[in-house]
């Protein structure tokens, strides 16, 4: 039976130990409960800060009552999730739902730039040029090459063609990488991590500005992984996948697929596989540069 660990009243902050003892596996609604009421007391003290700093010179009084409303007013407005801190304690030790771009607060980047060692989970890919953008990638590449039977020049292209060579990668508020290099976006069947970002669309009129929310993965390594999965799950990218080592081929057959909304899609990748860059910093590795 799950323990009843809901909190009504500011006397509740006895429980406060009882809460942290259970161990998320066992219970992780009271971890979350706990969580709360440790943003609680955390606004209790800035509640008693603020006052105290407002009557240093106002004569001596019974205050009590105004401490009671304080430990009230700062257990409801935990109770509501309002400034993060429940959340951010949550992510931190793996129980809540990580999405820093919509529901990071002013406290969660004030914490997170005060402790970056423990919020920074996700691996940071930040290539410094393209030239290195492509050498760590191409492993990867590989990799996923051969899972799908494609040209791994031909996903090497498209993942410059999504992120710029590495200089607009998908980022969280916090400059973190979500490790997405191919721009896949949620969907209504993605249960991990998202960053919502500004994209440009493509429309009847032109390209406009749109607010998307793309995937996020913890490491470079798991981003491939899910580009692989993405599209060997889904039949509309079966004739891509089926046309090999034909990465012009692979390159149309995306975009009649509909993978992005840009008219030009195929003739761009394209363009990066029979341009000199490409070829000059493939050449590095093979030359063992």
């Amino acid at each position: 039976m799950v323990a009843d660990t809901h909190v009504t009243s500011a006397n509740d902050f006895a429980g406060l130990a009882r809460l942290k003892s259970l161990s998320a596996e066992q219970d992780p609604k009271a971890i979350r409960e706990a969580a709360r009421q440790f943003e609680a007391l955390f606004l209790q003290m800035m509640l008693k800060s603020m006052r105290d700093a407002g009557s240093a010179f106002a004569e001596d009084r019974d205050r009590s009552y105004e401490e009671m409303f304080d430990q009230q007013i700062a257990l409801d407005l935990a109770q509501r999730d309002s400034i993060g801190v429940a959340d951010l304690l949550m992510r931190q030790i793996g129980l809540g739902e990580s999405n820093p771009s919509e529901a990071e607060t002013g406290i969660d980047r004030l914490l997170v730039s005060k402790t970056p060692h423990s919020t920074r989970r996700r691996e940071d890919f930040s290539p410094q040029t393209p030239r290195e953008f492509v050498h760590e990638i191409w492993p990867l590449a590989q990799e996923a090459g051969d899972k799908l039977g494609v040209d791994p020049r031909a996903i090497v292209a498209q993942a410059a063609l999504e992120t710029g060579w590495g200089e607009k990668l998908i980022r969280d508020t916090r400059g973190i990488s979500g490790n997405n290099l191919f721009g896949i976006k949620t969907g209504s069947d993605w249960g991990g991590e998202h960053i919502s970002v500004q994209t440009l669309e493509h429309t009847p009129a032109g390209f406009a500005p749109r607010q998307a929310q793309f995937r996020a993965y913890p490491t470079l390594e798991a981003g491939f992984a899910g580009y692989v999965d993405f599209l060997q799950s889904s039949p509309r990218y079966r004739s891509a996948i089926e046309q090999g080592n034909d990465a012009d081929a692979f390159a149309a057959e995306l975009q009649s697929a509909g993978y992005a909304t840009d008219p030009d899609y195929e003739n761009k990748i394209r363009s990066i596989l029979s341009g000199s860059r490409l070829s000059e910093y493939l050449g590095d590795l093979s030359n063992g540069g």
